[in-house]
């Protein structure tokens, strides 16, 4: 019994640490190129595209390309994951940044606000919103992905999941899917009560 509980402790472990070490990353590349898209309208023009085409692209497809390329384990795994999150991330972030109503703008410009000030002071303040949904859908979407991925040997919750199907065996199943759902929950009502809260203060 203590060694089930440990073994699930340990899937555990390894499944927050790949979806949210991978959101991590996915945040660290996306909201810099979301601030450079904003001054190079041809970047941001084939990122939003290539984001609108990765939304049709089916997680399990993303994770079955990463093997030919990267191999299998717990790195091709995390690349995985980053690939799926970060295109949604960018455009959430790129258009809470462009959206900003122009009177704000204009009058930041006309106190004296260079650009950096604006993005600083005016935009991200007032993009925080769509930043915050972006980064809530992705990582919904990295818990779910980080499931898929025990198929290519990353270990985690997804594991007990795969070994419980293939062997029809409910109980692993359940002991994978359980911790998982569980995961997904508190995430939701973590992210609406810090959401709640900066909206209170605003």
């Amino acid at each position: 019994m203590d060694n089930d509980m440990s073994t699930l402790f340990k899937a555990v472990g390894e499944h927050l640490f790949l979806a949210y070490s991978a959101l991590f990353v996915a945040i660290v590349i996306a909201i810099p190129l979301a601030v450079i898209s904003l001054y190079n309208r041809y970047l941001a023009s084939i990122l939003l595209i290539l984001s609108n085409l990765a939304q049709a692209i089916p997680s399990f497809a993303v994770v079955a390309i990463v093997v030919p390329l990267l191999g299998i384990g717990f790195k091709p795994a995390i690349f995985a994951i980053i690939l799926r999150i970060i295109l949604p991330l960018f455009k959430n972030t790129y258009t809470g940044l462009k959206n900003i109503d122009y009177t704000y703008i204009d009058s930041a410009q006309g106190i004296g606000l260079n650009e950096r000030e604006i993005l600083l002071y005016v935009r991200f303040p007032n993009a925080y919103p769509a930043i915050f949904a972006g980064v809530k859908f992705a990582a919904v979407i990295a818990n779910s992905v980080a499931i898929i991925t025990s198929l290519i040997g990353a270990g985690g919750l997804g594991e007990f999941i795969y070994e419980g199907l293939t062997n029809l065996n409910m109980s692993k199943v359940l002991k994978g899917a359980i911790p998982a759902i569980i995961i997904a929950v508190l995430l939701d009502i973590g992210f609406t009560f810090i959401e709640n809260k900066f909206t209170l203060e605003k």
